[in-house]
């Protein structure tokens, strides 16, 4: 009998659309979880026609197909952490709730709320949002809307850093036990997020803003590499930290090279990680076994 492998890797799965242009989305979420150490795997939501100038074109992929990838990865090879990113309808946000609820990872969600373009044109009906606030935010271990997307949900601008306290509390209010306002979109020197918890927890995250043409898919990595810390059993604010400084050296370590004519994406692979190895539970199969073996063993 072949023994059973004593070893898994750290299992990461991103609900997200495409990016074939490869700086966002799925592409980005997969680049970050491999530079973690993670096995990055996905249900693609929608395909998208980008590049680094914008969107030209997005499919949306038929919900039940967004479902059946969720269920076929959670049943099989099971999930450590979860990122959702982009959900193009009311009807794809209602069938990643339902996947998620019946295959019951068990595993932190972390919910980045994709709404408008770097345009500042809607990507999502109303319909979804309110889905979303329904459905994910309560399922949700962090949300991480930026300041554009926040002000859409609450229905008012957040005109400074001394409003994203405040305006953290308000989403809170929406049903998310833990927000992260990301604060990149001010004009200023200095970057702050912040992070509140329904627990208490008030905590802003600041540094020197890096100077880089090359943002594209800044705020799909974060939310990778939160996944990934809180998949490693990290604390909400030090995944929080730690998914920060990554995504700044990947902003730093990609800032002079030139990718296409536009927005250029990050560097995920400035310093990657070793894939990361857990214990491996024994798989029903094996259970079985060892169960009739040692029930024959009996005098």
């Amino acid at each position: 009998m072949t023994a059973s492998p004593s070893r898994r890797y750290l299992r990461l799965l991103s609900i997200a659309g495409s990016d074939s242009g490869g700086g966002a989305g799925i592409q980005a979420d997969l680049k970050t979880f491999a530079a973690l150490g993670g096995y990055g795997m996905s249900a693609i939501t929608a395909v998208t026609a980008q590049n680094t100038l914008g969107v030209t074109a997005i499919h949306a992929v038929p919900p039940g197909i967004v479902a059946a990838q969720i269920a076929a990865v959670v049943g099989d090879i099971g999930v450590d952490a979860v990122k959702i990113g982009m959900l193009p309808s009311a009807a794809t946000v209602q069938a990643v709730a339902e996947a998620l609820r019946s295959s019951n990872p068990g595993a932190p969600i972390v919910l980045d709320p994709v709404l408008l373009a770097s345009s500042g044109d809607r990507l999502v009906a109303p319909d979804t949002v309110t889905a979303m606030l329904r459905e994910l935010f309560p399922l949700a271990t962090l949300v991480t809307p930026n300041l554009d997307e926040a002000a859409l949900l609450l229905g008012r601008a957040i005109a400074g850093a001394d409003e994203m306290e405040s305006a953290a509390v308000d989403l809170l209010a929406l049903g998310a036990p833990a927000v992260l306002l990301k604060g990149g979109h001010l004009q200023g020197e200095v970057v702050t997020d912040v992070l509140a918890g329904a627990d208490g927890t008030r905590l802003a995250f600041s540094a020197p803003r890096l100077a880089s043409r090359n943002l594209h898919g800044t705020g799909c990595t974060l939310s990778s590499a939160i996944a990934a810390g809180l998949a490693l059993g990290r604390t909400l604010p030090d995944a929080v930290a730690q998914a920060r400084d990554f995504l700044r050296q990947a902003i730093a370590a990609g800032a002079d090279v030139r990718t296409g004519q536009g927005a250029g994406p990050l560097n995920h692979g400035h310093a990657p990680i070793a894939m990361q190895l857990r214990p491996a539970a024994p798989d029903a199969a094996t259970a079985s076994s060892t169960a009739a073996g040692s029930s024959r063993r009996r005098p």
